[in-house]
């Protein structure tokens, strides 16, 4: 793994090969929280600006990540198969002279999911992507907008089609 993925207590990763085409020259380009899984084809496919921020108890399940910007999601989060999270409609070849943008703090997140958000099997999540707690996106559905909590989205281009019970 590179020196600046950093795993929480109890988290793990499946494989170093979820970092093959992962070149962030952030501090920490990706931090999980404690007791969080990544499994078996998840990729972090992070430009030299790419960071990304996963919460406590999540689980990535062979998602793709693909980013020069951030991603954050929050804690209880479950992505499913194959879901894509990418904030560029290409990726950037190595080589590519990128300046660094300014640190975190001044580097709005491209794509946010908020905590108990559940992402179904090969959902495409954009930049602009905005999750709401408890939202829950349908399988295959494309997200490049601001989904209200507990909204349950579904659809290319997504629509909301139902809300979430919550207490």
């Amino acid at each position: 793994m590179p020196e600046n993925v950093v795993l929480g207590p109890r988290s793990w990763c499946y494989s170093s090969f979820s970092c093959c085409h992962y070149r962030s020259r952030r501090d920490c380009g990706v931090r999980v929280g404690s007791d969080s899984g990544i499994y078996h084809g998840t990729f972090f496919n992070l430009g030299p600006d790419g960071e990304v921020e996963i919460g406590n108890y999540c689980t990535l399940v062979g998602a793709i990540i693909s980013t020069n910007g951030r991603v954050v999601i929050g804690d209880y989060s479950f992505i499913a198969h194959e879901v894509v999270l990418a904030d560029e409609f290409c990726a950037k070849p190595p080589g590519t002279n990128l300046e660094m943008n300014p640190a975190s703090e001044t580097n709005p997140p491209a794509i946010v999911l908020g905590e108990n958000v559940w992402v179904g099997a090969r959902a495409v999540l954009l930049k602009g992507a905005r999750i709401g707690e408890g939202a829950i996106v349908g399988a295959a559905a494309v997200v490049d907008c601001e989904v209200p909590p507990f909204a349950i989205v579904a659809g290319n281009p997504s629509r909301i089609v139902g809300w979430a019970k919550h207490e």
